[in-house]
């Protein structure tokens, strides 16, 4: 499609979408905070995952001042099992700005939501759009994939001017009076039609006729992305250590992968159990059992975690002058510390 073409596109995206679209918790409402927090959860996390962590976050925290005087133990622990954390925590500090700059209510200006903490031109644009009127563009993988199957375009999508481009292209055609429904409805075509795994839908999408990819029979060629460099592995050890009905977990740094969340122990490698029973010894504690139980695994975007796992008894009290361990009755682990999802695999032996 020449770029003069794209403005074709808009009046048959907006009759599907008005009988198609997704009908999500956060679609009802114009407050700007609610669908900020929708979008934050929403980034790199499927929508079915995001409905309970929506609905129970905002009973929590109903207002962004509400997050902003939330303590982070707290925050954490509502978004556990989300992933990604720096994204609530970035949240939390944009809440605080918001609430000394903007009087608590997030600002109705794009320039002005793209200076706040974590939130970047996609954000900014769904807020803009959706909560105040304000047209323009979203630009996200979904809305990549249409737009370089329609015109049949070759070119790198993580190419950061390519991405610039496409959003001038699409905020010269965006609708002024329903600028967020123009966004949520190529978004949704994206997401349900032009899907990106497997054969797309293109019997029942609004847009087929304008689709060149579509046309020649080479959907699944576009969109183009260079390739992501491999995964880096690191090995893992994991000690599931029970005193009595207490189990072992320390706290994470406060920088880095999953920043202040609370942990099993853990140390690089994977050790045979003579080398854990020293390893044990050196915290110090006073291993009466070591038995290995099963190994898991943990895909993070840039590293995967392989790990190997112990569980351990002590005797009773060994553990307490251990630096950096909290000893935590198991009825309270899961109440009372956020816990990553990367130890799905050993939450029944954490009292979870």
């Amino acid at each position: 499609m020449k770029p003069t073409d794209y403005d074709k596109i808009v009046n048959p995206l907006l009759t599907w979408y008005a009988s198609s679209g997704r009908d999500l918790p956060w679609r009802k409402t114009k407050d700007p905070y609610r669908i900020w927090l929708s979008e934050i959860m929403l980034q790199q996390t499927r929508v079915e995952a995001v409905k309970g962590y929506y609905d129970r976050f905002l009973t929590a925290l109903p207002t962004v001042s509400d997050l902003a005087a939330a303590g982070e133990e707290n925050i954490l622990k509502l978004w556990e099992g989300l992933g990604y954390y720096s994204r609530v925590r970035y949240m939390q500090q944009a809440a605080i700005l918001v609430t000394e700059e903007y009087e608590g209510a997030l600002p109705a200006d794009y320039a002005a939501l793209l200076k706040l903490p974590g939130i970047g031109p996609y954000t900014a644009a769904a807020i803009a759009s959706i909560a105040f009127s304000i047209p323009k563009a979203v630009v996200d993988g979904n809305v990549l994939r249409v737009i370089t199957r329609l015109g049949e375009d070759g070119t790198d999508i993580a190419d950061a001017r390519f991405r610039r481009d496409m959003a001038d292209m699409l905020d010269a055609i965006i609708p002024g009076d329903v600028p967020g429904t123009f966004n949520q409805a190529i978004m949704d075509l994206g997401a349900m039609v032009c899907t990106p795994n497997g054969i797309p839908k293109c019997e029942i999408c609004p847009l087929a006729r304008l689709c060149k990819a579509h046309a020649s029979g080479t959907e699944l060629s576009y969109p183009v992305k260079s390739s992501l460099k491999p995964r880096k592995i690191e090995k893992i050890t994991v000690f599931i250590i029970h005193d009595g009905e207490r189990v072992a977990i320390r706290k994470r740094p406060n920088h880095g992968l999953l920043a202040g969340m609370y942990e099993p122990v853990q140390t690089p490698g994977h050790l045979n159990e003579k080398a854990a029973v020293i390893f044990l010894e050196s915290l110090p504690v006073d291993p009466l059992h070591v038995e290995r139980i099963e190994n898991a695994k943990h895909i993070f975007t840039h590293k995967e975690w392989h790990m190997i796992a112990y569980e351990v008894k002590i005797a009773a009290g060994s553990g307490d002058a251990a630096a950096g361990l909290i000893f935590t009755p198991l009825k309270e682990t899961v109440s009372a510390y956020p816990i990553p999802s990367a130890y799905a695999s050993y939450r029944r032996y954490l009292g979870i």
